[in-house]
């Protein structure tokens, strides 16, 4: 039994690291730019107002101020985490977002933005990887 563990340990840890930093920029990303983009959908009917005003209720920010910010977040930054551009910096905010929303919003549902926030962690602390546009401009200094 030792033996097995022990070769499944040895192929675990030939996992590429470039192939988990990639998913993680690919999955969270995915997930604020669906967000942002359901913001945008909701402009014209002012749902997305409403629920910045009557759902999200952040304690500091007004609710429509709130909107702008979350929505241009949700755009801008999903596309450099999943280029890998600017990562950490991307991966950063998108913490910060996540935990505001874990704080002030949706406090029951740690069991998912503490997905999204291992995630993001990561890529703070390893960056992009080599598959990235970070790995080809540190590569032109």
């Amino acid at each position: 039994m030792s033996d097995l563990v022990h070769r499944l340990i040895a192929l675990a840890q030939r996992i590429p690291l470039d192939l988990i930093e990639i998913i993680a920029r690919i999955a969270v990303g995915t997930i604020f730019l669906r967000s942002g983009l359901l913001k945008i959908e909701g402009w014209a009917d002012g749902t997305t107002f409403a629920l910045f005003r009557e759902e999200y209720r952040l304690p500091v920010l007004p609710p429509e101020l709130a909107a702008y910010l979350a929505t241009a977040a949700e755009l801008a930054l999903p596309p450099l985490l999943v280029l890998g551009l600017a990562t950490r910096f991307a991966a950063a905010l998108l913490l910060a977002m996540t935990l505001v929303i874990q704080i002030f919003v949706y406090p029951n549902a740690f069991d998912t933005h503490g997905v999204w926030a291992v995630a993001l962690l990561f890529l703070m602390r390893h960056g992009a990887g080599t598959l990235s546009v970070d790995h080809l401009l540190a590569g032109r200094k």
